[in-house]
């Protein structure tokens, strides 16, 4: 239990050091006109309040990541808790701040067009393409996953029904004015995600659950390795780069800079609180890694079953109806603004006034025809191609935010020793694991994938002096 303390006490704490020391880092003015006040349009340059912002971006940037993500990171064991601590304050939160505050003095541009800015033509052409892409995967894997849910609960309609409501639900949430469906639906969403995450907190410190304390024996049943899997399988909860594709539509809603702060860096804050909660929840409730491990085992991997079994026994009626909302609404909540965030990808890409209803709807016809076809691919093989795509565009995004804090006149440590750490973690994935190259020798894969983030820092240095300068806002 002292672990899960110190760790979640280290979380809390970090808001408000870390957190106030790269707001006087990125030197925060109040006084700047944000983008909602410059180039308000009543479609997704809305001014919104800040705690509703926070809200709206706890619910983007999480679905079901910190849950389901968290509970099967809990199968390595305790380590789990130190990977969601340290990535979240010092890789996540500091990725989703920054890139906040790029994007917010950017006019809220997509993320493509940022990066392209700092890492060059060629990696915005890349990023374009690699975004869409992973939005639609990210739309695919939260439109079969919900329908499955719903089919499980409500099985009168077959799962491609379900898929069809939720398609309809997505393309009217992508197509209105933000303020709309978004703006007053996922708050009530996100709140009921923290009552869910608080009265967990409050079974594990007053129920009869002990959390094992630190130690770095690796309990996966299937013996997968610490370095790259837990990094890979724990994504959402401690740093993920979907969460910089969604902040442009937060970022067009901030009335001041001053906000930035407690949206970006406070709701990755409050992903990976929620993260430690679920991780820490899942080992006690089964006795430790080896139950949660062999519980997994008999009932297909499943962590919506685990988190039905813990919220009911624990929790109650009350509980049951909190974990319907989480496993059905949160992803569906991450699903429409991956769609969303596409449709502004795309238009920012060919430069579409997205006032007018039909361009937004000439936009999204194609990526949701995508979507719907891609989600009758098999969902553990979407699943596994996105999780790898989430953690290489944070890569990306680091080493954007590295060159943007070089140009700025800092040395930017704290940007690249985890634009290092991330290339490493999914180069080695990407030469081990049976989806790419499959090299299941660690004496191969392991230095190889040094060797090519070796080659990633030499090429990002021999960049930085070639910026052009004179095409940054910001």
């Amino acid at each position: 239990m002292i672990t899960f303390i110190i760790c979640l006490a280290a979380l809390i704490i970090a808001y408000f050091t870390y957190g106030r020391y790269l707001e006087r880092l990125v030197a925060i003015n109040p006084e700047a006109a944000t983008p909602c006040r410059r180039l308000a349009d009543g479609v997704d340059y809305i001014e919104l309040p800040r705690w509703r912002v926070f809200l709206i971006q706890l619910l983007n940037i999480a679905g079901t990541g910190p849950i389901f993500g968290a509970i099967l990171g809990a199968c390595f064991g305790p380590v789990a808790f130190i990977w969601i601590t340290l990535g979240g304050i010092f890789f996540g939160a500091m990725h989703d701040f920054i890139s906040g505050v790029m994007l917010t003095r950017d006019d809220g541009r997509s993320l493509p067009e940022l990066l392209g800015d700092l890492l060059g033509n060629h990696v915005r052409t890349f990023l374009r393409w690699f975004t869409i892409a992973l939005m639609i995967l990210v739309g695919a894997v939260f439109l079969v996953s919900p329908a499955q849910l719903l089919n499980t609960l409500i099985n009168s309609m077959s799962v491609n029904m379900w898929m069809c409501i939720i398609v309809v639900y997505y393309l009217l949430a992508t197509l209105l004015p933000v303020d709309k469906i978004i703006g007053r639906l996922y708050p009530l969403f996100g709140a009921a995600m923290l009552v869910m995450a608080a009265g967990l907190l409050w079974v594990i410190f007053t129920q009869d659950y002990t959390v094992p304390e630190l130690n770095f024996h690796n309990y996966h049943a299937k013996g997968l390795p610490l370095i790259p899997t837990l990094c890979i399988t724990i994504a959402c909860g401690a740093i993920s780069g979907f969460h910089a594709t969604q902040s442009p539509m937060m970022a067009r809603c901030i009335g001041s800079e001053r906000h930035c702060r407690s949206v970006f860096y406070g709701a990755m804050i409050t992903e990976s609180v929620i993260a430690l909660i679920w991780a820490a929840i899942a080992i006690a409730f089964f006795h430790g890694p080896d139950g949660l491990n062999a519980a997994l085992g008999e009932h297909g991997n499943s962590a919506a079953w685990v988190v039905n079994e813990i919220t009911s026994t624990t929790m109650g009626r009350f509980g049951a109806i909190l974990a319907i909302l989480g496993v059905v609404a949160a992803p569906i909540t991450s699903g429409d603004t991956a769609f969303r965030s596409a449709r502004l990808i795309v238009a920012d890409m060919f430069n579409l006034d997205q006032k007018p209803l039909l361009k937004r709807l000439y936009v999204c016809i194609p990526l949701f025809a995508i979507g719907f076809t891609v989600a009758n691919i098999d969902f553990d093989i979407i699943w596994r191609y996105f999780a790898w795509s989430n953690q290489a565009l944070a890569g990306f995004t680091l080493w954007g935010i590295y060159l943007w804090l070089r140009l700025r006149g800092h040395r930017g440590y704290l940007a690249l020793i985890p634009a290092v750490i991330m290339t490493y973690i999914t180069g080695c994935f990407m030469f081990s694991s049976s989806q790419f190259l499959g090299i299941t020798n660690p004496w191969i894969s392991y230095p190889a994938a040094a060797v090519t983030t070796a080659a990633v820092v030499c090429a990002v240095l021999h960049h930085l002096p070639h910026i052009d300068r004179t095409s940054l806002k910001f």
